[in-house]
């Protein structure tokens, strides 16, 4: 009793102020930062990139849209080179008549697909087009024209489509093409694209008051069962907030030695779209050590419920990037 007592009565007042203190140096920080500018003047010009001239399109620089000025002038992510080639997919072999790679430029609303296409053969080839087709959803803006290439030619194929909510999509097709000499015509399945949830999900902030109203309401939920290699409480969330793309709200003593974990996500999509995750996680005491619990997903859509969930089970896995 006289132990029970001391960790009831002091013990537990310790822990109480350290959560009481940690929670009002969150406050003290939240207070004294700086608010961000508007990102868009309210006389600022809107640009539509599928009403762009033909030059623009063919890769010029158009100095009457902001991003391709941000890239001419050397600043924003358009000039990062490595960001570019990660976004660079194969889409036909090698040894394929004509060969195929895709640079996906993915915008908040659309993604703008620039396919590079290589004549590989001593044939000039007509009709080539690319026929596109989507899974989730995303509609196709614009479909890519028809050309004709010479021997060992290239050009390059421009697709536009548009994005209207948050969740894992794919992009697949067919090269289609006829033989000028022979009237043969040939078809190249073409190697899916997958779009990710991350390019869409941003880390945001909410109160516990609002994030436990909106817990209540979304219908929509997810639960993924923890399966790591990773042994530290800390260093798994740490994780799995990076690799979502998320903001933890619940403050907690990172030097604190603690056999459970207990700690609420949020993020908003640029739709607006809210993402709720909770993370309840604990080390076993036994031999091995391991981390066992469950990350509960809910939002008020199906698509970014799984795909969340499906994010998190691919990474969950994996031991987190040396920085």
């Amino acid at each position: 009793n006289a132990m029970l007592g001391d960790i009831l009565l002091n013990e537990g007042k310790a822990s109480f102020s350290s959560f009481l203190k940690a929670i009002k140096e969150k406050e003290q920080k939240e207070k004294h930062k700086v608010e961000e500018g508007p990102t868009t003047q309210a006389d600022d010009l809107i640009h539509f990139r599928q009403l762009r001239s033909n030059a623009a399109q063919g890769g010029d620089i158009d100095l009457d849209d902001g991003s391709d000025l941000a890239r001419a002038t050397g600043g924003g992510a358009g000039s990062d080179y490595s960001s570019e080639l990660s976004h660079v997919y194969q889409l036909s072999g090698f040894a394929d008549p004509v060969y195929a790679e895709a640079l996906v430029t993915v915008h908040d609303y659309d993604i703008v697909l620039d396919i590079l296409v290589i004549n590989r053969t001593h044939d000039t080839l007509s009709q080539l087009t690319v026929e596109i087709a989507t899974m989730g959803d995303m509609k196709i803006v614009e479909r890519p024209q028809t050309y004709t290439l010479g021997p060992q030619d290239q050009t390059t194929i421009r697709a536009s489509i548009k994005v209207s909510s948050t969740e894992t999509g794919h992009i697949f097709g067919t090269l289609v093409y006829e033989n000028a000499a022979t009237g043969e015509k040939g078809y190249i399945n073409l190697n899916d694209i997958h779009m990710d949830i991350m390019d869409y999900i941003r880390p945001a902030f909410c109160t516990d008051e609002v994030f436990r109203s909106m817990w209540a309401e979304f219908e929509w939920e997810n639960k993924v069962a923890i399966s790591t290699t990773i042994s530290a409480l800390v260093e798994f969330l740490d994780h799995i907030i990076a690799s979502t793309n998320m903001r933890c709200l619940t403050p907690f003593d990172r030097e604190a030695k603690s056999t459970f974990v207990a700690a609420n996500l949020y993020a908003r999509s640029v739709f607006g779209e809210d993402a709720l995750v909770n993370v309840s996680v604990e080390k076993k005491e036994d031999g091995d050590g391991k981390l066992a619990g469950y990350i509960r997903i809910r939002s008020k859509t199906q698509g970014i419920a799984l795909s969340l969930g499906d994010r998190i089970t691919s990474v969950q896995r994996a031991l987190p990037e040396a920085k």
